[in-house]
């Protein structure tokens, strides 16, 4: 009976060292090792200084919370305030539910006043709904195009000329429009 109590603990402490310590390091020293980048959260450094991480969204608003015009908006967040990685989680309203369909129709209202769009203009549908984190860095490119006009008068450049930096830069997600 000793002989299997210490062969069952030789052989725990053996699995736990090797799948609970051994494991981890090979996969983290080989992530850090041919994947660096990735690994380390995709962060972003502007003048040596951390801005944020291309996997997460960022909002571009003022101090009082309102969308800055000069940028391109991101799909909206249901990280608590703004795009907060610790509140990260989806809603849980499905397409049937009153409350989505309400915030839905305000954003959308709110997105064809922002970029100056016709009121009964087609609006992305990841211009209106969260993604299921809460807080995806990706708009789609026809999302990009409503906005482009928008951030091009506010920067003083030709529309045409920011229409063309979407189309070079993006090769994200294509969402339908509602």
């Amino acid at each position: 009976m000793r002989r299997q109590i210490a062969a069952s603990l030789a052989m725990l402490l053996g699995v736990t060292l090797l799948l609970g310590f051994g494991y981890p390091l090979a996969v983290a020293g080989i992530s850090q090792l041919f994947f660096r980048n990735q690994a380390n959260g995709s962060l972003i450094y502007t003048h040596g200084k951390l801005v944020g991480s291309a996997l997460l969204g960022q909002g571009f608003t003022n101090s009082k919370g309102n969308p800055l015009p000069q940028y391109f908006q991101p799909r909206p967040s249901n990280a608590g305030a703004g795009y907060d990685g610790a509140s990260s989680g989806a809603s849980n309203l499905g397409p049937s539910s009153e409350t989505q369909i309400h915030l839905v129709s305000e954003r959308a209202v709110a997105f064809r006043k922002f970029n100056d769009m016709a009121p009964n203009a087609a609006v992305p549908v990841d211009a209106v709904t969260a993604s299921g984190s809460g807080l995806d860095p990706d708009i789609s490119v026809q999302n990009a195009l409503d906005q482009a006009p928008r951030v091009a008068r506010f920067r003083h450049l030709p529309a045409s000329r920011v229409i063309a930096l979407v189309h070079q830069y993006t090769t994200g997600p294509q969402h339908p429009v509602v």
